[in-house]
């Protein structure tokens, strides 16, 4: 089986990230729902903590067990981590602000930033239909972004941020992809994000900052809460989605070229 998906990583690599993209649109959706009551690193932490769960229920055991988490790379595994929290913080701060189609399509920039960071430091080919399917892509980002237009919102500038810890995150799943599996991928990305979390809601989760009128200050500033009974199952689907998520999207990028896969992710533009 491994030496049928060695000879075919360029399909198995853009299925995985199709897999991915539908997980991950679902967890913009909900998080997008959740932030008018929650603090974001209140939902992110719950998010990973579930996350967590799935990953050793399900996915660990099908990926060769406790063995499959062991690394030599762990420095490499936690820059990956905060890349990539620094991504999801950027990017839903921004959700917060701005129609949740407007902020997905600033943030898939990412597709066209992948594929040049490949070329620049994984010296990766790139064929012009690659670069013209992230072109017309571009174009409907810088559309949708309208630079310098009086239709412009600072928060515009946060899912581009987010756009680029997401692109250096899977720089770095390339180049550690030959020796780590996806599951240990996935892994330590959820043990980051509960780390950086906890972190977060010592610091600022009594809601001592909050009070702002921005709607992104709001979501980051909030004081932490109970969640509602009513939202555990938005909150289990996820964190669901996430370790899904974060396994197979680490395997696209594991597995295939990141200029293959990265075009794939703009099914998910509204």
């Amino acid at each position: 089986m491994r030496s049928f998906i060695h000879g075919n990583t360029a399909f198995f690599g853009s299925i995985s990230a199709i897999i991915a993209v539908f997980c991950f649109s679902i967890n913009d959706v909900a998080i997008k729902f959740l932030s008018g009551d929650y603090a974001l690193h209140l939902v992110i932490l719950v998010r990973s903590l579930v996350g967590l769960i799935v990953l050793f229920l399900i996915i660990v055991p099908f990926s060769g067990g406790l063995q499959s988490l062991y690394t030599n790379r762990l420095g490499l595994h936690f820059l990956r981590g905060f890349c990539v929290v620094f991504a999801n913080i950027t990017f839903f701060l921004g959700l917060a602000a701005l129609p949740l189609a407007e902020g997905v399509a600033i943030f898939f920039i990412s597709p066209l930033l992948i594929t040049v960071f490949s070329v620049i430091f994984l010296k990766e080919a790139v064929g012009p239909r690659r670069w013209a399917a992230v072109g017309v892509g571009l174009v409907g980002v810088i559309v949708i972004l309208r630079p310098g237009s009086e239709t412009f919102q600072i928060a515009s500038l946060l899912p581009l941020m987010a756009a680029f810890g997401y692109a250096t995150l899977h720089m770095l799943t390339r180049y550690i992809g030959k020796t780590e599996s996806a599951a240990a991928m996935s892994f330590y990305i959820q043990i980051t994000f509960v780390i950086i979390c906890l972190l977060l809601g010592l610091i600022i989760g009594d809601g001592k900052y909050s009070g702002s009128n921005d709607p992104s200050l709001q979501f980051l500033f909030r004081s932490w809460s109970w969640p509602s009974s009513e939202h555990y199952l938005i909150l289990f689907l996820i964190g669901a989605g996430s370790a899904f998520g974060g396994f197979f999207i680490s395997q696209a990028y594991r597995i295939s070229q990141a200029a293959v896969v990265a075009p794939f992710e703009y099914i998910a533009l509204p």
